[in-house]
């Protein structure tokens, strides 16, 4: 017997949010800032992360670190939003994809590793701010960002879904699908629209792999019947 999909969590960035290299521009033009070079792997390799703990993570050892990566953090917000200007658009389908879910009965939440003041900047260019989508929860409003699941379980909280088993959760990078698999979601989804490629999702567990997120409305339908 099949369970229908109550919620479909959904990232932002390179999932529903059209991925042109915005982030990762903004964090090497950050970093270099600070006198810090790092190589386009690993900026890779933290793509889906909270975007402070990945600064973190960047930031060499010795000296304050914390007190460091606050400083880069102030500076890549600054050059997010420098680049943002006038090149933020959605996934091809993506709005049409959503409508469709909720028109379906299924609610959307997005979720994204950005903090909550960058978060509204993207959604206000979308368009997003009202009547689009169900939630959102940033990175900052958890203890712990991707690959833990408190990102997921806090989307089920603020649209009332407390049933894992009746949850898709959908997103373009390995930390998307390690989340999705540490929540105990019913549909584990890996898009390649985004960050990251069939070879690096193949090899993390997950239910579907889709080309894109206007794939997924199809999926959640064939869960019903």
């Amino acid at each position: 017997m099949s369970t229908a999909i109550e919620l479909a969590v959904c990232d932002m960035a390179g999932t529903t949010v059209r991925d042109a290299g915005q982030v990762p521009r903004a964090f090497t033009e950050a970093l270099a800032a600070h006198d810090i070079a790092v190589t386009p792997q690993a900026i890779n390799s933290l793509r889906g992360a909270s975007k402070r703990l990945a600064i973190l993570n960047l930031i060499p050892e010795g000296g304050d670190r914390e007190a460091r990566a606050k400083l880069v953090y102030a500076t890549f917000v600054k050059k997010l939003a420098e680049v943002f200007a006038g090149t933020v658009e959605p996934v091809p389908g993506a709005p049409e994809a959503i409508a469709a879910l909720r028109k379906a009965g299924t609610k959307v939440a997005l979720n994204t590793g950005f903090d909550r003041e960058t978060t509204e900047l993207l959604l206000d260019a979308l368009g997003w701010r009202k009547g689009v989508v169900d939630a959102v929860v940033c990175g900052d409003e958890v203890a712990l960002g991707r690959p833990a699941p408190y990102m997921i379980f806090r989307c089920m909280e603020a649209v009332g879904v407390t049933d894992v088993r009746r949850v898709a959760n959908a997103g373009d990078t390995v930390l998307d699908l390690q989340a999705g698999y540490n929540a105990g979601v019913a549909l584990n989804v890996g898009v390649l629209s985004g960050a990251h490629g069939r070879d690096q999702m193949q090899g993390e567990r997950h239910t579907h792999l889709l080309n894109s997120i206007v794939e997924l409305p199809a999926l959640i339908a064939a869960q019903r019947s």
